[in-house]
């Protein structure tokens, strides 16, 4: 068992455009993500590092990509990115830099790797499925083997990220449009590290949202610039105007995962 604790901070959905003055659903995106590196850069307790779990762009857009890894460029602590339906996995390699890592696999359109710090396992996993199939995900089988091969009984606290919900969030509209398709295969081959497993990141929702089940935590992180509705009775997307921008501030101690859901002004 580790020793020591863990922070970092969980990101997700900035959305860059190729402009400075790009806007979505009424809100742009620039402002809030360069708002966030700030937050970041001036938490009282420090992260180990960012993970950004994917739309790190609208459009894989080459102009996007350099707004992006400006942006974060300011950070003063590494980050690293998951594949969103928004994004390519060939755009992130190119354009985003990334702390030390171990590539999983060779396939040049998946992003998926492994990481470690102070003695807790970080994988990365690739759900982007078809264009005919988005906004929802599929893990083809390369992913659920290399899920389930880090997902042994015995070995390091070990957390997983991705960009697609997993699991049913109990919003008609979401279940329907936005999670990972093979899902419950992903839940399953997890199942054996459930004692070791300390969460299960991802974004996709913009809301911030927690499931459990057995034994397994599934978490979701606000958008940094602009959130959907999902409550159980909506059963078409829309968005709320009202919902600031958020992240999410993750303690891994050696006994237990705390989370600290944060949100912040949006800029004018």
């Amino acid at each position: 068992m580790p020793a020591d604790t863990v922070y970092f901070a969980h990101i997700s959905d900035t959305h860059f455009g190729p402009t400075a003055g790009y806007s979505r659903h009424g809100h742009f995106p620039l402002p809030c993500a360069q708002r966030l590196v700030e937050v970041l850069n001036t938490l009282p307790v420090r992260p180990a590092f960012v993970v950004h779990t994917g739309d790190v762009t609208t459009h894989p857009d080459p102009a996007a990509y350099r707004l992006a890894a400006e942006t974060f460029a300011r950070l003063e602590m590494p980050i690293y990115y998951a594949n969103g339906n928004h994004d390519t996995a060939a755009a992130i390699r190119r354009y985003l830099p990334m702390g030390p890592k171990e590539d999983a696999g060779d396939d040049p359109e998946r992003l998926s790797y492994t990481f470690e710090v102070k003695g807790y396992r970080f994988l990365v996993l690739d759900g982007r499925g078809p264009d005919e199939i988005d906004p929802q995900g599929l893990l083809p089988p390369s992913q659920l083997a290399l899920a389930a091969g880090e997902a042994r009984p015995e070995g390091p606290p070990l957390c997983v990220f991705s960009h697609f919900p997993v699991l049913p969030l109990n919003s008609p509209w979401m279940d329907n449009n936005m999670l990972l398709i093979n899902g419950e295969a992903l839940h399953q081959a997890l199942r054996p590290a459930a004692g070791r497993l300390r969460g299960v990141f991802h974004g996709h929702v913009h809301q911030p949202m927690q499931n459990v089940r057995d034994g397994i935590l599934y978490v979701s992180v606000a958008s940094v610039f602009s959130q959907f509705a999902a409550w159980p009775n909506d059963l078409v997307a829309r968005y709320d105007p009202n919902h600031p921008p958020g992240y999410n501030f993750v303690h891994l101690t050696p006994r237990q995962t705390i989370i600290h859901q944060h949100t912040f002004p949006r800029p004018p």
